[in-house]
This record gives C-alpha cells, sequence and structure tokens, in this order.
C-alpha cells in the first residue's frame, strides 16, 4: 500500500469516525439541557472545520476517493455544519461538480442544498427541510413554486414530499 492509499483509508477512517460520533450526540441537538446544546455544537463544529481542511486538500471526497461510508459521512457533516455556513456553501460548490460528474448523488446535494438555503433564510428547492410538525402535520420551511416540488425533487430521486413528511407524523 502507497503512501496516498495510506493516507486515504485513513482519511475514510476519520470520515466514518465522525459519522459514528454525529450517530451518538445527535439527540443532544433538540435537548432541553443547554450545556448538552452547546455539547452537540462543539462536535458539528469541529468536524466543520475538519471538513473545510478536506475539501481544501482533497475537494469533495467522494466514494471514488474515500469509500461510499466516507462519502456519506462527509454529506452528514456538511448537513450538520449549521453555524458554519462557508463550510455548507463550499461544500454545495464541490458537490455540484461531482453530481454532475457523476461521482456523488443528486439526492444528497438536494438536501444539503435545501439545509443551506433555509440557514440562509431563502426558500429551499426541495422541500426536505421541514421546520415543525404542527397539529400532527408536517410543516416545511418555505419552498419555491410548491406546485413543482414534486416534479424537482423526484428529478434527483426523492420521494413524493407526502410519502416523505408521512414518517414526520405522530403515530
Amino acid at each position: 500500500m502507497t503512501k496516498t492509499e495510506r493516507d486515504l483509508t485513513a482519511l475514510a477512517g476519520e470520515l466514518t469516525a465522525m459519522m459514528t460520533e454525529d450517530a451518538a450526540a445527535v439527540r443532544l441537538a433538540n435537548s432541553t439541557d443547554l450545556a448538552e446544546q452547546a455539547a452537540w455544537r462543539r462536535l458539528t463544529t469541529g468536524h466543520g472545520d475538519r471538513l473545510a481542511a478536506i475539501m481544501a486538500e482533497h475537494g469533495w471526497p467522494t466514494e471514488a476517493l474515500v469509500g461510499a461510508d466516507a462519502a456519506k459521512a462527509a454529506w452528514l457533516v456538511a448537513q450538520h455544519a449549521d453555524r458554519q455556513l462557508d463550510v455548507q456553501r463550499r461544500a454545495v460548490e464541490l458537490m455540484a461538480v461531482a453530481v454532475a460528474d457523476g461521482a456523488a448523488s443528486a439526492r444528497d446535494l438536494a438536501f444539503l442544498q435545501d439545509r443551506l438555503a433555509v440557514n440562509e433564510g431563502r426558500q429551499q428547492r426541495y422541500g426536505t427541510q421541514i421546520g415543525a410538525v404542527t397539529d400532527g402535520r408536517p410543516v416545511p420551511w418555505p419552498c419555491e413554486d410548491p406546485e413543482r416540488l414534486d416534479e424537482r425533487r423526484a428529478d434527483v430521486g426523492i420521494e413524493p414530499f407526502a410519502e416523505y413528511t408521512s414518517r414526520f407524523a405522530p403515530r
């Protein structure tokens, strides 16, 4: 194994470890305990900082570069970098190129584009970001051209809005 291969294997391990940490801590994001919320913010900020460095060195961490799990982990880190819009913007930019090259998921990019739009106070395109559940119904953050929402969703491999939001409704 060459040094480059060892480095990329280590990078893949680092990204998947971040995803594991994220999954173990995600419940803290909406905790009523401010210390837990602060722990979530520290975790996601540290991960966002590291992703920024990875993108500066390698571009978008595609499946071909780091493997499927690590590529998904990079997307998740970008998704949760809500207080680091520069990281999300750069991830969207690099991921869009990777999608155009067939090296990344258009579906994942759509989720990240919507997350960034909501974080920037813009309307989302794909309706992937849910703002609340009111009277048992999921309420998305505002969407552009809602009449064509399912068409745009289908174009990137996301199920229809009603099907997607049914899993957010109380059971």
